[in-house]
């Protein structure tokens, strides 16, 4: 019996999957429900790719319901909720993939996530949760299983020696099999390095393959180890990695005990800082956003005024003058209505001061990349808002994206920030290529932060045409100025460049150049500001100010007042 656990045990530990639910109804006819969680470590935020399988052996048809709640923090401050319907005809095996929406990271309460699955249906009824901590600084990674197995323990021990995590144990990564990669980049959204063996790579299937590299183009380290490195351009590895980065690594001459060191040191040493410590850390203080926006004052002399006069009416005047001596049955009438009376009135005040909606500013930033056929933007949207009264908490993201609040510096109207004591719902239902999202996103009379990630596709372009000299824009609105740094590694600009209008460009000096460069960076948050200086001085690419294209469209309610975005890519040729 002994000797069997331990190989239970061992099992479960080489898994590269880890199965929250399997629920045997019939066995006669192994009619079955399996939840396969992808990976065996759920991000800090993000989803979490899971797979669901009904194989149902029955003559009718069966349903069922999975319902999924995530949380994050020891106190469980923050929650997001998800649920998925799937049917199974009769003597049909039906699989899916579906990304469960994960909460966003308490700022204030540990870094620990958590998400449980819900099995209810024709099918039977089972729960399971699964959970990982993080330290607060800690690179959130996802390594192999050919990796993982014979490193785990050494990985874990020299990245304790770099971080420490508030449950006490520091774990290096999470697995996962690369036959089974799922094919959506949002899979990979909140981890910060994937990383696996040129055998590996081979192994994950196209859709797999495409996910990841749209992933690293948002600032994704994707490192692959090989013990030849000559074969490393038959990987099919793009030569530009946008925000992210692709390293090839040579562990032919690397002995096994130095290879675990050699990991944690590239991962730690990647280019971008992790994402969960910018989300946590970017926007709580100094944000230029938020800055931007400025404070708004709250007119307590009005409200006090109401009190006051409220304070004489159902006071004195009341007892002296509405229901005087001999009259004070009137009471029971005359005081409701005067409290009636007084709430009304600071109802319209607020509704008079604040209105109903809101008002914000965006920033994004875009690379567009027209080459390889990939007719793709890869975005990066932050924004800050204030509100006054709303009459719903409810809107659809049209496209699917990476959106999580963001705690923001203290104030009266702030809701979420890095204090104790925040606490948030932030339900996130995907469906037919959309997000629905409800709960805390945003509150009547808050402020309100968001950070957002997307890849959509895009025909906008800026290309050369068969004049010489002249160029050729074909996004869809107008470009305010764009900066071109030649081959040869001289800038140039023109202004007001109209869709599908040809255009000249002019020399810039260097030393203006460095000076809009350094005043674009400083109007994002840090993380953004980073990935923006690592493209920002690649020759045979521009850069695109422009206040006219749209952003991510979230909640309808909110009037944009500014949505400035900074474009990037490579000029094509026609």
């Amino acid at each position: 019996m002994l000797r069997l656990l331990f190989f239970l045990t061992l099992a479960l530990r080489l898994s590269a999957q880890e199965t929250m639910i399997r629920e045997v109804y019939d066995p006669g006819t192994d009619t079955h429900v399996e939840i396969l969680a992808l990976f065996t470590k759920p991000a800090p935020g993000g989803f979490l790719p899971v797979r669901v399988k009904i194989a149902n052996n029955l003559k009718v048809d069966r349903s069922i319901h999975v319902g999924f709640e995530s949380s994050s923090g020891y106190a469980e401050t923050l929650k997001t909720e998800s649920t998925f319907d799937f049917t199974a005809g009769a003597g049909k095996t039906v699989t899916r993939d579906i990304m469960v929406p994960l909460s966003p990271q308490s700022a204030s309460y540990g870094n620990m996530s958590t998400v449980t699955a819900k099995l209810g249906g024709s099918l039977g009824n089972a729960a399971h949760s699964m959970s990982s901590s993080f330290a607060a600084d800690q690179p959130v990674v996802l390594l192999s299983e050919s990796l993982f197995t014979p490193n785990a323990s050494t990985l874990d021990s020299e990245i304790s020696t770099k971080f420490s995590s508030s449950s006490g144990r520091t774990e290096f990564s999470g697995k996962f099999d690369p036959k089974q990669l799922p094919d959506d980049w949002l899979a990979f959204s909140n981890y910060d390095s994937v990383i696996m063996t040129d055998s590996d790579w081979t192994n994950v299937p196209p859709g797999g393959r495409n996910a990841i590299l749209s992933w690293v183009r948002l600032g994704g380290q994707l490192l692959i180890y090989t013990k030849n490195p000559a074969t490393s351009a038959s990987l099919g590895l793009p030569l530009e990695s946008g925000f992210g980065s692709i390293s090839i690594r040579d562990s032919s001459s690397t002995v096994h005990t130095s290879l675990p060191k050699d990991i944690v040191d590239s991962v730690v040493g990647s280019p971008n800082k992790p994402k969960q410590l910018s989300i946590q850390n970017d926007y709580s203080s100094n944000w230029p956003l938020q800055k931007l926006f400025g404070e708004q004052t709250f007119r307590y002399s009005l409200f006090v005024i109401v009190l006051i006069l409220f304070a004489i009416l159902v006071g004195p005047v009341n007892l002296f003058v509405f229901a005087k001596a001999g009259q004070r049955h009137r009471l029971f009438i005359t005081t409701p209505i005067i409290s009636l009376g007084a709430s009304l009135v600071l109802i319209a005040m607020i509704i008079v001061q604040d209105g109903f909606g809101g008002s914000g500013v965006r920033r994004v930033l875009m690379e567009v990349r027209p080459d390889a056929g990939l007719n793709a933007a890869y975005i990066h949207q932050e924004q800050f808002s204030r509100t006054g009264v709303l009459t719903g908490s409810g809107f659809t993201l049209a496209a699917p994206a990476a959106f999580t609040p963001v705690p923001i510096a203290p104030s009266r109207w702030a809701r979420y920030t890095t204090g104790y004591g925040s606490k948030g719902t932030f339900n996130i239902q995907p469906g037919d290529g959309k997000l629905e999202a409800t709960g805390d996103w945003f509150q009547s009379r808050s402020e309100q932060g968001q950070a957002l990630s997307a890849v959509t596709s895009t025909r906008g372009r800026v290309e050369k045409t068969d004049t010489p000299g002249t160029y050729l824009s074909t996004f869809e609105f107008p470009i305010d100025t764009i900066y071109h740094l030649d081959e040869s590694g001289k800038w140039q600009r023109a202004e007001g460049i109209q869709a599908g209008k040809k255009f000249t460009l002019e020399p810039v000096s260097p030393d203006e150049m460095a000076t809009v460069m350094t005043d674009t960076a400083l109007e994002f948050g840090a993380r953004n500001r980073e990935l923006f200086n690592s493209v920002k001085d690649r020759p045979g690419h521009f850069v695109a100010l422009t206040k006219h294209a749209p952003g991510i469209d979230t909640n309808p309610a909110i009037r944009w007042k500014e949505t400035r975005t900074v474009i990037t890519g490579p000029v094509v040729s026609p």
